[in-house]
Formats: structure tokens, C-alpha cells, sequence
């Protein structure tokens, strides 16, 4: 019943597998779709870190390269910023383990961000941003009026 279960009201699914794991009816319990699920919502966490660092990286670029909107949406996008720079913060935190592949991750992410943003405008050729700069909440602070 419980696989069944899992397939039409996952919700119920879960209930019922939290409530034998907790009862430990571990012969009622449903394991190879409670493992999937498990093994799931880790890569989901990566996945998580890796778009948040992605957009952190894009918003970055935009606001240290991007002179024609620079004047309209500075404070929007370091706000942007700051938002993402909690969320990554927030899931390392949830999830240290996390920690030691931020520079892979980072390796992943900073070619996409370079390439979304190159869609929008020409960046220069130095154009760098370091994992270490993009999480340092005080690097590229922008003041209220707009000046990084």
C-alpha cells in the first residue's frame, strides 16, 4: 500500500513513512523510494547552492560592469545581492558539508553567469570575480545612493 501511496498522494506518503520510522514498524516502511527521496534532497540542496551562487555572480557582474542600467537598478540589484549572498549563507549553514564544494561549484557557476550576462552586454576581457569576493558581504557594497 505504502508504494502505491507514493505514487498518488505523496503527501500521505510521507506521513505514513514519518509515523512507521517513528513507531519503528520498519517492515511496514516503503525503503527504496524513501531512499530515492533521501538521495534527492541532497542533490536538491546542491542544486540549490549552485543556482543561488550562479544569480549572486550574475547580479555582481551586472552591477560592477553593467554602466548603462547602473544609474536604474543599482540598488535593486545590490539588494539582489545581499539577498542572495543570506540564502547560500543560510543553506551552508543548514548543511556544512556543503561548504567544501563551493569551489567546484563555483567553477560551474561562474561560466554560465559570464555568459547569461554577456547576452545583456560586452564585458571586458579581465572581467573576475573570486568565490571569496562574491561571498564577502562587505565586498561591492552599495550606498544608498547608488555608489559602489
Amino acid at each position: 500500500m505504502s508504494k502505491t501511496r507514493y505514487k498518488t498522494d505523496y503527501y500521505q506518503w510521507i506521513q505514513e513513512t514519518i509515523n512507521q520510522l517513528r513507531e519503528r514498524n520498519f517492515n511496514q516502511v516503503d525503503w527504496n523510494n524513501l531512499i530515492e527521496e533521501l538521495e534527492s534532497m541532497g542533490k536538491s540542496e546542491r542544486r540549490a547552492v549552485l543556482s543561488l551562487l550562479t544569480r549572486l555572480l550574475e547580479h555582481l557582474l551586472k552591477l560592477s560592469y553593467w554602466e548603462a542600467e547602473k544609474e536604474y537598478s543599482a540598488n535593486l540589484m545590490a539588494a539582489e545581492i545581499v539577498n542572495f549572498r543570506a540564502q547560500i549563507q543560510q543553506r551552508l549553514e543548514d548543511s556544512p558539508s556543503l561548504q567544501p564544494e563551493l569551489e567546484a561549484m563555483y567553477a560551474k557557476a561562474y561560466p554560465v553567469a559570464i555568459k547569461s550576462v554577456s547576452k545583456l552586454f560586452s564585458l571586458p576581457k579581465d572581467t573576475h570575480i573570486s568565490l571569496e569576493q562574491a561571498l564577502d558581504e562587505d565586498w561591492f557594497v552599495v550606498d544608498e545612493s547608488g555608489e559602489s
